[in-house]
């Protein structure tokens, strides 16, 4: 009978021993898959990051444009300050200079108005 105790005790502390040595398999491995999650999150968190920092624009060059005709010139943004004056409300208009008359002919919404342009002498 002793002999059967001293069995069923080795038996039993075989049988703890894994189940200890099972319990800390699954700690590792819960503790592995934390990290992996962790290692995840941050990856996107500096995805996200990345993602969210605008790209560098480029300066566009400076750009005129002047309209010249019998010794006089006109800028053709003053030009088109003066029409979006005379055709405020409108949807969409069209501009036609004509340096031999001094004068922008524009078209909007359909109706056709005249525009001194004041070309200026050099």
């Amino acid at each position: 009978m002793a002999t059967t105790k001293k069995t069923t005790a080795k038996a039993e502390t075989k049988t703890a021993a894994k189940k200890t040595v099972a319990k800390a398999e699954t700690k590792t491995a819960a503790k592995k898959t934390e990290t992996k999650a962790a290692a995840a999150k941050a990856a996107k968190a500096e995805t996200k990051t990345a993602a969210k920092k605008p790209a560098a624009k480029k300066a566009e060059p400076k750009f005129d444009l002047y309209i010249q005709f019998g010794g006089a010139t006109v800028s053709v943004k003053d030009i088109e300050k003066n029409v979006k004056k005379v055709v405020k409300g409108k949807k969409a208009y069209t501009v036609y200079v004509k340096p031999e008359e001094s004068k922008a002919y524009i078209v909007a919404d359909g109706e056709t108005t005249g525009m001194d342009v004041f070309f200026v002498a050099d």
